[in-house]
């Protein structure tokens, strides 16, 4: 269904005039038998970006994701997350169909974890117990509201994984969210991780794609690993162009994602139809519906009804995501169907 205001995720994006003119001129060459001059760009931009030696292009960042834990983790081996991030929700338990991987949740609050909650989770050693070798983060976090992981958590949390052997991995689907709410640079942020994702169709704007970053052996392995899951990519440079002028040019523009975002916590916060889960810190909204008004799916298609889209994320909660195809205005006027709610007996 196509809606006048898509709030749903910052995925449904579609090129501007801009990068379709960069897609169509691109460069191209069959990046899995030789070379392709354009992927090369991105990924050796991607790399300097995040402060890594080198960068391999994928079709998304579940597959980067996925490849990064696979690296650093052998068969049987136990990797610890954040309990809502995506990773462990949104990717099918791949790392345990594919990987042949444990993971060992642990609860933060908002998609945050204080370091110390990840003290004692490491398995002592022994034939019998499952070996703990990785640690992963997402940042910014998804089911978390977009929030931000503290600097300070990610560097102690790291520090911590360093001194007790253990790898790191970074999910960074929408690292540069992060960036533009802090003025913290991407590079710092990657600091403490061996392996950081990043994500060009979240909130970039780009049709495709993501990139996986760390040393340069590690890519040499990755690039094997993407073979094996059926990531290599022939002419694709055309879809990389569109990658390359997202990270180029859309990232400073992030911070007019946040400002609806928080245009629209305000009409959440204001209603009495709806609670607001915590304070968006990037471009993403949770509303949780008051059970006596009605549940999620009632909420959405009073959204629906108005043209208005937005996504499901529970019995009673709805997702909102800004991105650069909602402009100030639409964002305003879902701000004022929002507050139609409240004269409603029912969101129905």
């Amino acid at each position: 269904m196509q809606y006048e205001i898509d709030l749903r995720s910052d995925t449904v994006t579609k090129p501007s005039a801009e990068m379709r003119v960069a897609m169509a001129n691109a460069e191209v060459g069959d990046d899995v038998v030789g070379f392709d001059p354009t992927v090369e760009s991105l990924q050796d931009y991607v790399a300097d970006l995040l402060g890594k030696e080198a960068a391999l292009y994928m079709p998304s960042g579940s597959m980067t994701n996925q490849i990064a834990i696979r690296l650093h983790c052998d068969r049987g081996d136990e990797f610890l997350c954040e309990a809502d991030c995506h990773v462990y929700n949104y990717e099918q338990a791949a790392f345990a169909q594919l990987s042949g991987i444990a993971v060992r949740p642990v609860q933060g609050k908002h998609g945050i974890l204080q370091p110390e909650q990840l003290h004692g989770k490491i398995r002592p050693g022994g034939d019998h117990l499952v070996r703990t070798t990785l640690v992963t983060l997402e940042n910014t976090h998804n089911r978390g509201g977009g929030s931000i992981q503290p600097l300070e958590y990610v560097d102690a949390i790291c520090s911590w994984a360093q001194e007790n052997k253990l790898k790191r991995h970074l999910d960074g689907a929408r690292l540069f969210n992060a960036v533009a709410a802090t003025g913290i640079d991407a590079k710092r942020w990657a600091q403490g991780f061996d392996s950081v994702s990043v994500c060009f169709s979240k909130g970039l704007g780009a049709p495709v794609g993501s990139a996986l970053a760390g040393s340069k052996q590690f890519i040499a392995l990755a690039r094997r690993a993407r073979k094996l899951f059926g990531g290599g990519m022939r002419q694709v440079g055309i879809i990389a162009a569109g990658a390359l002028y997202a990270i180029q040019n859309n990232c400073e523009r992030l911070i007019d994602d946040h400002e609806n975002a928080s245009l629209l916590a305000e009409a959440v916060r204001n209603s009495p139809v709806l609670l607001l889960d915590n304070e968006p810190q990037t471009n993403i909204v949770i509303a949780t519906v008051r059970p006596e008004f009605g549940t999620s799916a009632d909420l959405l298609n009073l959204l629906t009804s108005k043209s208005i889209g937005a996504l499901a994320i529970g019995p009673q909660q709805v997702r909102f995501v800004t991105h650069l195809d909602v402009n100030r205005g639409q964002i305003e006027r879902a701000c004022e169907v929002i507050d139609s709610c409240a004269r409603h007996t029912s969101c129905v």
